[in-house]
């Protein structure tokens, strides 16, 4: 599991002045999901979240939360992946460290992250060979696990 390499409430610091540059409301509800996003470990549905913040008391709307949720995306605090094979998306924190990618079992749902410094010196060659700078990359692998195969 990916360890944060930075403080929560430094992060949600970054998302109130970015929320402000772009002249939108910093609302308790916001604040408390943002934390609540910034906690979690892992991969998680909008639903988690709703379920999550009910439990600690809070009281945040579902239409608030897929509101915020594009916008911790546009902040760079959040990633989207659609890590079960339907269109169905999850979301991770950028916390960790941002280059790992995914296998992903179509039996039995088991995610295992990953590095790879092959994988990123031959997407850093790709990118070179065709004047290309990536600026952001998803990769997901569907398979079979150990278990299932």
């Amino acid at each position: 599991m990916r360890e944060p390499t930075v403080s929560i409430e430094s992060q949600v610091e970054q998302f109130i002045g970015w929320l402000r540059t772009k002249k939108l409301k910093v609302t308790q509800e916001r604040l408390a999901l943002v934390r609540e996003v910034l906690a979690s470990k892992g991969h998680f549905e909008a639903e988690d979240l709703q379920i999550r913040l009910r439990a600690q008391g809070r009281r945040v709307s579902k239409p608030t939360i897929y509101r915020t949720l594009p916008l911790l995306i546009e902040s760079g605090l959040l990633r989207p992946s659609f890590l079960t094979g339907e269109r169905q998306t999850y979301y991770e924190n950028t916390l960790g460290d941002d280059k790992h990618e995914h296998l992903i079992c179509v039996a039995c749902g088991r995610i295992i992250e990953f590095t790879s410094e092959r994988l990123e010196e031959a997407l850093v060659e790709v990118g070179r060979k065709h004047g290309f700078i990536a600026q952001k990359r998803r990769i997901e692998l569907f398979g079979l696990c150990e278990y299932c195969g």
